[in-house]
């Protein structure tokens, strides 16, 4: 593919083709040039970043982002997390900064976290879901760093995708479900991590870890050399968190691996239609679509959103999913597939065996 080369897709939506290998600096800035001008002018740009690819705007554009939220068909109280170019721009978006934030942006930027800090008087109100708080991240992917050096400023970016569906880890996820929506898609290849960034609260008097991701608490209480605490009822609203999210269409039931098999042949009793995602092969009958997964939290992690798209649009009844092993190491694999699991609570007989609820699950205080 030529790397400038701006082509319409069948939505009508620009999208510029880049190349999956390594760009220099300078062919980078350039590829970014036009979707920086659409960003100053008030536009829409979906953009990969290693955990999912984004639905940017000018995070000091109330009605850039305003457009965000209709697109999104999002809750006007969900915050966004701002995206930006260097940790050294904290000092633009927050006040108050610990010096605990310094050294996680040290340690993990460019990379999957995010960390809420007190915001700054030039954060919208729009942006932050009228909270005190704004979510600041550095993204490990080479399009979006050299877009947002280009663009100069802040994008706000929730993920490319419908409100609480599945997110996207690719340019055609993007397409197939905004793309009559969006100004420019910036095609950089698949998500390297696949799922969203770990959530950490700094705004209090403790650390507080409000979403899992591909950083572990483990990791983040290494650097800090303290323990990090769980969400509690006064946390600040922050993405991704409401009980039902992360959802296809097609219902999802979790299912721990000694009753998977059980469980798929009396769905099949049913007359029912089901695929399966497990890390165990399994034998099953032909009605039955088996898709092998990862024996890794990094590379379930990598596959899980496009396995679920993919299995979306072939008309199953139900796709069951081998429940994950408990520990730290598959939290945030398992967060986000028990929130695909609830928005279609299931009956069967060994649905809801050794499943627990979603991570920080605290009543109505969880949001997207």
């Amino acid at each position: 593919m030529i790397l400038d080369q701006m082509v319409a897709d069948a939505h009508g939506a620009l999208v510029r083709a880049v190349p999956e290998h390594m760009l220099s600096t300078g062919e980078l800035l350039t590829a970014n040039q036009g979707a920086a001008e659409v960003l100053r002018g008030g536009g829409l740009v979906a953009f990969p970043t290693e955990t999912v690819y984004g639905l940017g705007a000018d995070a000091e554009n109330p009605a850039a982002v305003a457009r965000i939220f209709a697109v999104k068909g999002r809750p006007a109280d969900h915050p966004l997390i701002v995206h930006i170019a260097t940790p050294d721009q904290i000092l633009h978006w927050a006040r108050e900064i610990p010096t605990m934030a310094w050294h996680l942006a040290r340690r993990y930027w460019p990379g999957p976290l995010t960390l809420i800090l007190r915001r700054a008087s030039c954060v919208p109100d729009i942006v932050t879901g009228g909270q005190d708080t704004v979510g600041l991240r550095v993204p490990d992917h080479p399009l979006a760093l050299a877009l947002l050096k280009v663009f100069g400023g802040g994008i706000a970016a929730p993920s490319a995708n419908r409100f609480g569906r599945v997110s996207p880890t690719t340019a055609a996820h993007v397409r197939e479900e905004l793309g009559d929506a969006m100004d420019l898609i910036l095609d950089g290849g698949p998500c390297h991590v696949g799922i969203e960034s770990t959530i950490l609260d700094l705004s209090g008097h403790q650390p507080r870890l409000l979403r899992p991701g591909a950083i572990t608490l483990a990791e983040i209480e290494a650097v800090l050399k303290q323990p990090i605490a769980q969400p509690g009822n006064e946390a600040p609203r922050v993405p991704g968190m409401l009980r039902s999210h992360y959802a296809p269409k097609t219902p999802v039931c979790l299912i721990p691996p000694a009753y998977l098999e059980a469980e798929v042949r009396w769905h099949l009793g049913q007359g029912q239609r089901v695929a399966v995602l497990s890390r165990i092969a399994l034998l099953l009958p032909d009605a039955c679509l088996w898709k092998g997964m990862p024996d890794y939290p990094a590379g379930w992690a990598r596959e899980l959103y496009a396995r679920l798209r993919a299995l979306d649009v072939q008309c199953f009844d139900y796709i069951l999913i081998e429940a994950p092993p408990i520990g730290a190491d598959w939290q945030a694999v398992r967060d986000r597939l028990e929130r695909a699991a609830s928005a279609h609570p299931i009956s069967s007989p060994r649905s809801s065996r050794g499943i627990s609820a979603p991570f920080g699950e605290v009543g109505d205080h969880s949001v997207n």
